[in-house]
């Protein structure tokens, strides 16, 4: 019993409609996958939804389509998306007290290299 059971943990729902979909209208869906492209899927955190095969990535892609073709605009679904998943689901978050680490860090760990390579230069040439 306890062999089979992780087979009974498999979502049984098929994915949404527009998951796989796309739009009819061209300008619409390339507005959709420009989207889609900076959004972050939260289970793989390596891969934008576009681009991945997991459930969440099938749903929210399926969310960015519908409220597209509804006539929303894409920077208004990426802040309702945002809102609800916070900043992680974007590749770009916004510079703020918990997100400065992220901006800063980059930058710390250039001139350290730098300084490394430059004392290490400086050996060398003595």
């Amino acid at each position: 019993m306890l062999c089979i059971s992780p087979a009974f943990a498999q979502p049984v729902a098929p994915p949404a409609h527009y998951a796989n979909v796309q739009l009819a209208d061209p300008a619409k869906e390339a507005s959709a996958r420009a989207l889609m492209e900076t959004l972050r899927c939260l289970v793989c955190q390596g891969q934008s939804i576009a681009d991945s095969d997991a459930d969440m990535a099938a749903d929210m892609r399926a969310l960015v389509r519908e409220r597209i073709k509804r006539g929303e605009k894409p920077a208004s679904i990426r802040d309702w998306l945002i809102a609800r998943y916070g900043d992680y689901v974007t590749y770009d978050p916004p510079l703020s007290g918990l997100t400065w680490p992220l901006w800063l860090a980059p930058i710390l760990l250039l001139g350290i290299g730098s300084w490394i390579a430059r004392s290490s230069f400086r050996r060398r040439t003595r």
